[in-house]
């Protein structure tokens, strides 16, 4: 996409935010979230504490406001009215005075702090998630950024699954293959992706954790050398131009015994059924339930720690969520994380993760290292 093409797919974010206000009985919406600003206005930067906001009216050009130091960043983008308060915390906190600049009585505002709500005042303040609801839909554009950075997420599980055994052969540990698939996946993407890798919000992260470690969730990668007969589990999150997907799968180090196996296929089974129900108008909930579902029949339901899968975009982690308690219909557009897990403690973990996109008929599955890969072949021999 041009430089040209993509501010005009922002513009006409802009315009469907501001199409929506009546709608909503706002005469303008004030948007501080820095991801919400960055998917109407294209304005990507290095967030600080300094607020910035986005002002789109009932009517009329929107307006950006920066503090001083981003003034020249700012004017790169599509929006001509571009507005500086000079510091932070200032003398008016720099929220009241984009309050003020907006000039309207019924202003919405996305995220507020209740200090700053007290301090704006003769303005109706109301706090809205339209634009958060937006963002659960992407455009194609955005889905495009999505595919690419699934199978640069694949291409990293792929690096683990040729290269683990030769570094643990020479003695490395998990931050030794972690960092292994990172360095080549960052190179890749600098090499295919140019300027916009680190202009546009290219990143690739992980985890690499293994044996009685890969028990835990959310484990951190360590100076450990993985043993025969453990599994190891290695999860990749990757952005393109901001936009997040996922690939992550387990591995099991030299021969697997038939317990090791039966976990392996119970996951594959937990993943497969979420696909299945990632259909129109299902809800989130319900994809979870029949999911989790999986691994209850197989005799592992009390080494479930967490739901299925959350939503994806600009954020790795966003909503709509897959998991109980949430009953948004699905709609195509929505992407989705889809993470069985099981996790044995002082044992053994196993995580698979895939990218799942919702469509007019059977979800898409952009990253496919699992399905190029079924449990059989997820074997590293040591």
């Amino acid at each position: 996409m041009t430089p040209h093409s993509l501010k005009m797919a922002y513009k006409r974010k802009a315009d469907k935010i501001q199409a929506a206000l009546p709608a909503h009985g706002l005469d303008g919406l004030l948007l501080l979230d820095a991801y919400n600003v960055r998917y109407a206005s294209g304005f990507a930067h290095i967030p600080s504490e300094r607020p910035l906001g986005l002002f789109i009216a009932a009517s009329g050009d929107p307006v950006l406001f920066v503090p001083l130091l981003e003034q020249e960043h700012a004017a790169e983008t599509w929006i001509a009215d571009t507005r500086t308060y000079f510091e932070y915390p200032g003398e008016e906190h720099p929220v009241v005075w984009m309050a003020r600049e907006a000039g309207v009585k019924r202003l919405g505002v996305d995220s507020i702090s209740y200090d700053v709500h007290k301090q704006v005042t003769g303005i109706d303040l109301i706090t809205t998630s339209l634009v958060e609801h937006m963002r659960w839909i992407k455009d194609e554009y955005e889905l495009t950024c999505v595919r690419r950075a699934a199978a640069y997420a694949d291409y990293c599980v792929e690096h683990v699954y040729s290269n683990a055994a030769e570094i643990i052969h020479s003695g490395g540990t998990e931050l030794d293959i972690l960092r292994a698939c990172l360095s080549a996946t960052t190179a890749k993407m600098r090499a295919e992706l140019g300027d916009s890798f680190d202009l546009r919000g290219g990143a690739v992260v992980g985890t690499v954790h293994s044996g009685p470690r890969a028990a835990l969730p959310h484990g951190r990668p360590g100076k450990r050398q993985p043993q025969q007969g453990e599994t190891l589990i290695a999860g990749i999150g990757v952005s393109v131009d901001g936009y997040h997907a996922e690939s992550g799968a387990t591995f099991i180090l030299g021969e697997p015994t038939p317990d090791q196996m039966h976990c392996l296929r119970a996951a594959a089974a937990c993943n497969d059924a979420a696909v299945a129900m990632l259909k129109l108008f299902d809800h989130c909930s319900a994809v979870n339930a029949a999911a989790l579902e999986q691994l209850t029949t197989a005799g592992l339901g009390e080494f479930i720690r967490h739901r299925i899968g959350h939503g994806m975009g600009l954020q790795g982690h966003e909503s709509p969520w897959l998991a109980p308690g949430d009953a948004t219909n699905l709609q195509a557009g929505m992407v989705f994380s889809n993470e069985p897990g099981i996790y044995r403690p002082g044992v053994d973990g196993y995580r698979t993760i895939n990218t799942m996109i919702v469509t007019d008929d059977a979800a898409e599955v952009p990253s496919r290292f699992l399905a190029e890969h079924p449990p059989e072949k997820r074997i590293i021999p040591l």
